[in-house]
């Protein structure tokens, strides 16, 4: 168990996020106050303070820590040295998630000897979920950590807690590279198996993201595998969380060099395997059985991985894994890739929006495969789709019929990834193209199937974009045109509207420069019952909290990605266990819990939000009207610099709802800001929808002026003649 260290010295960042300030209000303690505790580490520069003084300063000026569970928890750990690693602690995560609140906060009240025995009989109670586990032993000067550990699971449950633990092993490991699969990439990933596989295995499994989806999916048996021992244990206690009804195997080592499961014959494989890796054991497996297809090339590990995937699969059975583009087209894979297409093994190749994933620049690929059957059916095309295009107006409706106009028309690529339409447009071809490859049509742009025999040149270049893009002739011309004529129409009107909000004016300067106020952060204003902060629960949450309107059944669910958007709720209800998730009512004002600079951050909830669930990465905050204005109280929640001070994290930032501020001001001034916010928003509105249509129709002209489908005018002149 880690043992306490002497002291714990903090950074004025993380002093701003204990306090729930800014850090120009950090900055000004230290010059203000000559009581302000003295640098105890670092540089000029970055000086170090002594957390325990800090504290103690801290209270003596009634500052009370608005410090989130989780944040508590990583300050908490930064006071234990770690020996031994964090896989005790990841024992008392899964022992505290199958506890109600009330038995967590009587376990945190517990005098420090007793806590420690009851987090030693805890950890032991579950001690062979985790792979390599330790026995556990707690001291009573461990009680600090254990009561952040149990606080966090009870508030914030069981997956934040264990998020935590990983990050901190993982800091402390020579570890790098490891990334969790974002949630909608690992839902595409498990709907594109066909049926519902039981016994799913993912070779490369990180923290289970997979393997989780492909759970709620209805898998039953869930095998893992992963080389970092921390991400192996973190899965272990995951899945467990998640899927209490399944049978979870995981086992620490490297798939490819040491198969822990080498007898196993599973109905289905998940994979993002890690990519571009030279040190992959390409000499001493230069004879290994798996390579089927063909012994891969040093630089092929990703093909050394989808082969490793059909080698574990029963015939008929498939996989589905994430791959970088080169694979799809390196000259060191061609052999292999020809022989995975003449053999029928691959299936689907569907190119990925950059941003799906990290690495976030690049535009990932999945693979569909699945293992010949003997004497099964001849499989004479492979499936190619490009979700980050739209296809292009005027294609034939080759998918029962679909109209053209029933597109949403104008989503063009973004920094946030439009998982609903990705998603739709994915499940769509591959659902059409399974059910008779031979009779598919495909949409042009979109979807197109190769023949076997056109694949095999002499390059066997997989890459969708140039195999859909060979299907631009089949547009119809004059629906090409008729739909340029539409989105132009569309484009104008937006203009107008746009110069419209543009010219209203509901604002002047401050006389005296900048304005200041009294703040309150969101969670004094909730004590004081001015607002209600809301969210989902956790998956292994149990109970329910006082006040909360919670249901689950077929309705949307609204997303971080429709804040950034300005779209109505695409969420899937199947992500969220039942009886989890807040309904969304008009007024509530909802901010995403993730903090990035590509949309706003907050809105207000409308009625055509009215009903929905709440997402998993989206707060709640529900105002009282009589004591504050909504659109108020959005403006300020959203404000960029609000939410940097409320934020955590390196490569992602936290938004920790509570310590948001809000100023107090009367509630007819709060209106009139509440107003002018309104505004804004309308602007911000239109100058999208502007924009987006701008680019959708230089899109469609462009398009179709280099497909042959538009002439220029006849009467178009250069400019300057």
């Amino acid at each position: 168990m880690p043992q306490p260290a002497p002291s714990a010295q903090v950074t004025a960042a993380e002093i701003s996020r204990i306090a729930g300030v800014t850090r120009a209000t950090v900055s000004n303690w230290r010059r203000r106050h000559e009581d302000f505790p003295a640098p105890s580490g670092g540089t000029e520069s970055s000086p170090l303070y002594d957390l325990e003084s800090v504290r103690a300063w801290l209270a003596s000026r009634g500052h009370a820590s608005a410090a989130s569970p989780s944040e508590e928890l990583r300050t908490v750990l930064r006071l234990h040295a770690q020996s031994g690693g964090t896989s005790d602690l990841l024992l008392l995560v899964l022992a505290a998630a199958g506890r109600s609140p009330e038995e967590l906060t009587d376990t945190t009240r517990l005098p420090d000897a007793d806590l420690a025995a009851r987090a030693q009989d805890d950890a032991a109670s579950v001690a062979e979920a985790v792979p390599g586990a330790d026995p556990v032993r707690f001291e009573a000067d461990d009680a600090a950590v254990l009561r952040a550990l149990y606080a966090c699971v009870r508030d914030e449950g069981g997956q934040a807690a264990l998020g935590v633990l990983a990050e901190r092993e993982l800091e402390d490991s020579a570890a790098s590279g490891a990334y969790r699969t974002p949630a909608p990439l690992a839902d595409l990933l498990a709907r594109l198996l066909p049926g519902t596989p039981d016994r799913v295995l993912d070779p490369a499994c990180g923290s289970g993201a997979l393997l989780a989806a492909a759970a709620r999916r209805g898998a039953r048996e869930l095998y893992g595998q992963d080389t970092l021992p921390v991400q192996a244990r973190r899965s272990a206690v995951s899945l467990t969380l998640t899927a209490p009804e399944a049978t979870v195997t995981v086992r620490a080592g490297d798939s490819l060099r040491a198969d822990a499961f080498t007898d196993l014959v599973a109905d289905a494989v998940l994979c993002n395997p890690p990519y571009g890796v030279r040190d992959w054991g390409h000499d001493e497996l230069a004879y290994d059985p798996r390579w089927a297809y063909g012994v891969p090339a040093r630089a092929e590990s990703e093909l050394a991985w989808v082969q490793h995937a059909l080698a574990h699969l029963s015939p008929g059975g498939y996989a589905a894994l994430l791959l970088p583009p080169a694979t799809a087209g390196r000259a060191s894979g061609r052999r292999v890739r020809a022989e995975l297409v003449r053999s029928g093994a691959l299936r689907a190749v569907i190119a990925l929006p950059a941003g799906a994933s990290v690495p976030l620049h690049v535009g990932l690929q999945v693979w569909v495969l699945q293992r010949p059957e003997p004497g099964g059916p001849e499989r004479k095309s492979v499936l190619f789709v490009d979700t980050a295009t739209e296809a292009p107006a005027g294609a034939a409706a080759g998918r029962g019929g679909t109209a053209v106009a029933a597109r949403t028309r104008g989503a063009s690529r973004s920094a946030a990834v439009d998982w609903a339409g990705v998603t739709a447009r994915a499940l769509e071809a591959w659902g059409t193209f399974t059910a008779d490859p031979d009779t598919f049509e495909g949409e042009p742009g979109v979807a197109h199937a190769v023949g076997v025999v056109d694949l095999l040149d002499d390059v066997v270049d997989l890459t969708p974009a140039r195999l859909v893009r060979a299907s631009r002739s089949e547009v119809d011309p004059a629906k090409l045109s008729a739909e340029v004529d539409a989105t132009r129409q569309d484009l104008v009107k937006a203009a107008k509207a746009l110069a419209r909000t543009a010219g209203r004016e509901g604002w002047s300067a401050s006389d005296a420069g900048a304005r200041e106020w009294r703040t309150a952060t969101a969670s004094d204003l909730a004590r004081g019952g001015a607002l209600t902060l809301l969210r989902t629960l956790p998956e292994n949450a149990r109970g329910r909290e006082d006040g909360e309107d919670r249901e689950a059944g077929p309705r949307a669910v609204l997303t971080g990605s429709d804040i950034t958007r300005g779209s109505a709720p695409t969420g899937d209800p199947a992500e969220l266990r039942s009886g989890t998730a807040p309904v969304i009512a008009a007024g509530d004002v909802l901010v995403r819990a993730v903090a990035s600079a590509d949309g706003p951050m907050a809105r207000v909830a409308g009625e055509e939000d009215a009903g929905a669930l709440l997402g998993h990465q989206v707060h709640l905050f529900r105002p009282d009207p009589a004591r504050l204005d909504a659109w108020f109280l959005a403006g300020f929640l959203g404000a960029e610099e609000n939410i940097a001070g409320a934020s955590t994290g390196s490569t992602v930032l936290t938004v920790a709802p509570g310590r948001l501020r809000v100023p107090l001001l009367p509630l007819e001034e709060q209106r009139r800001y509440g107003e002018a916010f309104r505004r804004v928003q309308e602007l911000r509105t239109a100058a999208v929808r502007a924009t987006r249509l701008a680019a959708e129709t230089a899109r469609l002209l462009a398009g179709g002026l280099t497909g042959g489908q538009l002439l220029p005018s006849p009467d178009a002149a250069p400019q300057g003649e």
